[in-house]
């Protein structure tokens, strides 16, 4: 129990500061609602998001302690029981803790993530359920209610069908398979037939009773056109780029409706071409160099490609190119800490997609890829990059080049930070030597360096690989995770 009260707290924490907000996690109350639907309806969203939820009691509506009676706090924890169990397709066990929360007393009520998705209201039909986003309360749309059933019968986006009963002919109209045959560096088969079976083999396509089906993985791998596929249109990747640092005036928009590995050396070669270039001098030789380093382009991109939440409709990747950032979003919440990219294997929920990918060459082994985009980054001298957990998104933001000087304090801790878990995972060691050839730092400047190592240390995200070692001189740093 006391794990998921430390997380409820800390999510608590989180929605209070610095602007009081709820979030898809955690829903914050003042008092218990007389509208037992509506309670229903909080359950069954939490019930239906990944890791579930929690409701807080005892929270005022501008983010100020309104502290409950035990009488009270009994009579919500009762009534909650009540409509969990009773007023639900699927009863549902939740659980409550009182703990104190800035000298006041909150009750927790946890709503754990439901096998059986989606939850919906009793007395109605399966579509009557709902979800969390952007810190609210919603009802899924037709296509999210499919989808979680797809997942709950062990069904995965990539094996759920896209086109049914389709011809030979029109199959061949419909997915790149010259592409897929390129990529594998395998030549093309002499029959219609034999090309048919090892797109099957791949499960791409299947055999149906009148032709044959296309499967989401060979639609949004090898589309020729995203939008011959109703429900995958929407998942074409978007690059917008912008005149100058805001969203308010577009220069141009692409939208890519190719598949995803038949079209990304394109796609790459597209975004690549929008960004702006540095003049250096090699050999004695001008040439133009891109400011960010098209490895760490390739990573990230792909990595949202791999990593979206394709049950989050009407929306797909995203690409926005500012004057002085990039910013990189795909629908759905990171299954890992933010802070844990560099070291941890990361999580995929289309496993067979990101498998595929891999043995394409379009992303790296299973981690690796994370870790050669901070490198390159580090190499270029670029701040560190972003990595952002939002309600139902992730979203990583490159940023141009920058003096020292400019940085933030933030800035400079999420490097150092960076820096860290990227050598620790390379056996390598942290101290000020390193990090002033990470900020590019004078040899004499040793002050600076201990300045930056000091915050990440007070922001609790590095510390002291030898806490004996009083001499700072010859101190080095590990993540805190370590």
């Amino acid at each position: 129990m006391e794990n998921w009260i430390h997380r409820a707290i800390q999510l608590l924490q989180k929605s209070l500061k610095p602007i009081p907000q709820e979030l898809n996690e955690l829903d914050w109350k003042s008092g218990l609602s007389d509208k037992s639907e509506r309670l229903a309806q909080h359950i069954s969203a939490f019930a239906n998001y990944p890791m579930g939820g929690y409701l807080a009691y005892g929270i005022g509506n501008d983010g100020t302690s309104k502290p409950f009676t035990k009488q009270e706090m009994d009579t919500i924890i009762q009534k909650l029981g009540n409509i969990a169990r009773n007023n639900l397709a699927q009863p549902i066990g939740i659980e409550h803790a009182v703990a104190e929360f800035n000298g006041n007393p909150v009750l927790f009520i946890r709503i754990p993530e439901y096998h059986d998705k989606p939850v919906s209201l009793r007395n109605g039909d399966i579509y009557n359920s709902y979800k969390r986003s952007a810190g609210q309360t919603v009802k899924l749309s037709r296509q999210e209610v499919k989808s979680l059933i797809a997942l709950s019968t062990g069904i995965d986006f990539e094996s759920q069908t896209t086109e049914n009963n389709v011809n030979d002919d029109d199959v061949l109209k419909l997915v790149d398979y010259d592409s897929y045959f390129t990529l594998q560096e395998k030549r093309l088969p002499d029959t219609k037939l034999s090309i048919l079976q090892t797109l099957a083999n791949e499960d791409l396509i299947k055999k149906s009773t009148q032709g044959w089906d296309v499967l989401n993985l060979g639609a949004i791998l090898f589309a020729k056109d995203l939008n011959n596929f109703k429900e995958l249109k929407r998942k074409a990747v978007r690059v917008i780029v912008y005149q100058e640092t805001s969203r308010i005036n577009a220069l141009k928009e692409q939208v890519d409706g190719r598949g995803y590995a038949s079209g990304f050396e394109g796609l790459i070669n597209y975004i690549m071409d929008q960004l702006p270039s540095n003049e250096v001098i090699e050999n004695a030789l001008r040439k133009k160099v891109k400011v960010y380093p098209e490895v760490a382009i390739r990573e990230f991109v792909a990595n949202a490609l791999i990593h979206q939440d394709f049950s989050v409709t009407g929306s797909g990747v995203m690409v926005e190119i500012f004057t002085e950032r990039i910013e990189i979003t795909n629908p759905g919440i990171p299954l890992v800490d933010v802070n844990r990219f560099i070291d941890t294997a990361p999580k995929s929920r289309n496993e067979s997609l990101a498998s595929l990918m891999r043995r394409l060459n379009i992303c790296e082994e299973r981690g690796s890829g994370i870790d050669r985009a901070i490198n390159a980054i580090e190499v270029y001298q670029l701040p560190a990059p972003k990595f952002i957990r939002g309600d139902d998104y992730t979203r990583i933001i490159l940023f141009a080049p920058t003096t020292l000087t400019r940085m933030s304090s933030e800035d400079r801790v999420r490097a150092c930070y960076q820096h860290t878990c990227l050598h620790y995972v390379n056996n390598q060691i942290v101290n000020n030597q390193s990090v002033r050839k990470r900020f590019k730092i004078a040899v004499n400047n040793v002050s600076m360096a201990s300045k930056i190592i000091s915050e990440t240390i007070d922001a609790g995200l590095i510390k002291a690989s030898d806490p004996e070692n009083s001499s700072k001189k010859f101190a080095s740093y590990v993540p805190y995770w370590a």
